[in-house]
């Protein structure tokens, strides 16, 4: 049990890579608050990893209200006493489409989610984290940060912006003993696939897309849950401020 008794807040834990980590870490023991918009969806998977034996909770909170968050941090104290591990996985794309025909409110909510939202975890989490004598952040960045793509011009830059980020809070929480890290995703077979292309997914464009990925597949939430149990884990005990691809060669 690589998570035994560590308590992890899982964001956007309904669905996709965050349901994927969020079973995965109850599997290596980990008491993990699932926290997700959709109450059927956080209720669902919460309920799943009780039922195959495990220890989870569901919180409903908007990762970009300061309010909620902190909130979440709180009830997650209150039900297990502590907070060790954050995953901000919660994230929204942006429809692939030309730069300037976003329009402001979409914009400020993809910084507010993919962005923001870090700001207050941290804001709310590290503090709570201190009180156990360090911890794990992990952000759910992108190989968009990466390898920007043109029609993806603000979600790039969130995740750009993640990555940073993420180096920096490193170097600043290090003698705090709480690590820092990011993975970054190849684009994943989750309901975000179809924003990313344009609104639709046919043969064609997966097709060409694949062609791109060396290892020749779309990623899987067991790559990143995998991932991601490896950063939260005490094996990784001595690496932060690293953004890893999980990509199979897309960035290479």
């Amino acid at each position: 049990m690589r998570l035994q008794d560590k308590v992890a807040i899982v964001t956007g834990g309904g669905a996709g890579f965050g349901e994927g980590i969020a079973r995965r870490f109850a599997a290596e023991g980990a008491k993990v608050v699932v926290n997700d918009l959709s109450e059927t969806d956080g209720r669902r998977v919460a309920g799943a990893i009780g039922d195959d034996g495990g220890s989870a909770q569901f919180v409903r909170a908007d990762v970009a209200d300061g309010d909620d968050v902190a909130r979440l941090v709180a009830e997650t104290e209150g039900a297990f006493g502590g907070v060790d591990i954050i995953v901000n996985n919660a994230g929204i794309p942006q429809r692939n489409m030309p730069m300037a025909e976003v329009d402001s409110e979409t914009f400020d909510r993809i910084f507010a989610v993919n962005v923001k939202s870090i700001y207050w975890a941290a804001l709310h989490g590290v503090p709570a984290m201190r009180k156990r004598g360090g911890g794990a952040i992990i952000n759910t960045s992108s190989t968009a940060a990466l390898s920007p793509r043109p029609g993806l011009v603000w979600y790039n830059g969130s995740k750009g912006a993640v990555n940073t980020i993420t180096k920096a809070m490193a170097v600043e929480l290090a003698p705090d003993k709480i690590r820092v890290n990011a993975i970054c995703p190849v684009a994943g077979e989750t309901q975000m696939l179809g924003e990313f292309m344009g609104g639709q997914v046919t043969p064609e464009m997966r097709e060409k897309f694949l062609g791109t990925v060396p290892l020749g597949r779309f990623s899987q939430p067991r790559d990143i849950a995998n991932a991601a149990l490896y950063l939260a884990s005490d094996e990784a005990d001595f690496i932060t401020g690293v953004c890893l691809e999980v990509d199979g060669g897309r960035c290479i």
